[in-house]
């Protein structure tokens, strides 16, 4: 029986998707849990797997059309089955105008119309006398292409970090912002700039859907903060050694340990493995952690589900590759969704401490600075060795700081003897 498959909801605050690429054709064959689509949502643009198999009969929106969660995108059947038409494109609901801008009424592949686009940043006329420059041929999404054209880029300087290389918006974007225009992207920074003309540039939309994330979580949501140091030279010894041992696509991240050394603390402290509905408190019962991942145009958050129950080399390959998916464009609906307690490391940047903002509607949010050699003094000898500083920020309509400090301390237990994090 043929089957409406919808556009699917990949976010608690999703309201619509971007379909950028269709995977299948018409006609040709799908497994239930092939790759369909890639949809692009505020955060990123995820492969989206097909929840039925046989064959694709119809697709109901064009690439590029932005489709409100819910409405259908496509029809898998078998081979020689009527299609009726209450299921193909005919069927899809419109709403009434008066309530729904008319860019969120889904296209039909069978009758296209025109689908717009994303606001612009405002095009820069060319200088009189100066030939605009030509715009490469290549791999390139049409939206890309024709800001490469408004704004006199070329493509062929522009690196992409789509699929397969492909340029995308957010390529075109951060080329206007670091200033290449037309100028090739090997070129040093000081041989590039140049006094010009202030622009205004449009956020992308995953820098949209962060500020609006953390404008609901800042105010909204009253914080607290509790500050620990750790001794970390046994945890560093450990990685040492570990690393010494296996391939280089093995190797642990001090990130690892603390994903895991999290997840365990959290059995304990089940209050902040919770996320707030409304007047009501949900107590997970499975910890699922959530890592932020830098990626163009602003953070990702990728979880690792079940991270108490896995061992470190799990752990570490499994935000791996999540991390490598998000930041070629190509995650998974599940990369992304369900973390229940959040982790942001800064570590690599030579930080001290830093506080985060609690990711909403989750309890607590852990931000990670660097581990660095300082000295340090013990029974009256002052000596080198390593300290990492870490903040928990805590929504304290669900906690409070007693309850932090004792969350803080029993992390150290296990960063502080990390042997713990392979015995269990």
């Amino acid at each position: 029986m043929a089957e409406t498959i919808n556009m699917p909801k990949l976010g608690f605050d999703m309201a619509e998707g971007t379909l950028v690429r269709w995977l299948k054709k018409v006609g040709e064959p799908i497994i239930k849990g092939d790759v369909l689509a890639e949809i692009e949502t505020d955060k990123a643009t995820v492969e989206v797997e097909s929840p039925a198999g046989g064959v694709v009969r119809t697709l109901l929106v064009d690439e590029g059309a932005i489709v409100p969660v819910g409405s259908p995108i496509a029809i898998v059947g078998t081979a020689d089955e009527m299609i009726e038409e209450s299921s193909g494109p005919s069927a899809l609901p419109r709403p009434a105008t008066s309530d729904v801008h008319p860019e969120l009424i889904p296209t039909r592949a069978t009758a296209p119309i025109p689908t717009p686009v994303e606001p612009l940043p405002a095009a820069v006329p060319t200088p009189p006398g100066v030939a605009p420059v030509p715009v490469s041929p290549g791999k390139a999404s049409p939206l890309a292409k024709r800001m490469a054209r408004e704004k006199n880029l070329d493509l062929a300087h522009i690196k992409g970090s789509g699929p397969g290389g492909r340029v995308v918006r957010l390529d075109i974007e951060a080329a206007l912002a670091e200033g290449r225009s037309g100028k090739s992207a090997g070129s040093p920074a000081s041989a590039m700039f140049s006094p010009h003309a202030d622009e205004t540039i449009n956020l992308p939309r995953l820098r949209q859907a962060i500020g609006r994330r953390m404008a609901e979580s800042k105010p909204g949501v009253p914080h607290f903060y509790v500050t620990r140091e750790y001794k970390m030279d046994a945890l560093l010894d450990l990685r040492k050694q570990f690393n010494a041992i296996v391939p280089e696509e093995e190797k642990l991240s001090i990130n690892d340990f603390i994903i895991k050394a999290t997840a365990l603390t959290l059995r304990q402290f089940p209050n902040l493995n919770t996320s707030l509905n409304g007047s009501s408190l949900i107590q997970h019962g499975r910890i699922h952690i959530g890592v932020a991942v830098s990626v163009q145009g602003g953070l990702l958050t990728v979880v690792c589900r079940d991270a108490d129950q896995k061992s470190l080399r799990q752990v570490s390959a499994e935000v791996r590759n999540m991390a490598v998916r998000a930041r070629e464009g190509k995650v998974h609906a599940e990369d992304i969704e369900g973390s229940t307690f959040s982790i942001s490391n800064l570590g690599m940047y030579d930080v001290e401490n830093f506080l985060a903002i609690i990711n909403p509607p989750e309890a607590a949010i852990l931000a990670v600075a660097s581990a660095r050699e300082v000295p340090v003094v013990e029974q009256g000898t002052v000596k080198p060795g390593w300290r990492m500083k870490a903040s928990l920020s805590v929504d304290h309509r669900l906690s409070d700081g007693a309850e932090g400090a004792k969350f803080m301390q029993a992390l150290g237990v296990y960063l502080e003897q990390p042997l713990r994090l392979v015995m269990e």
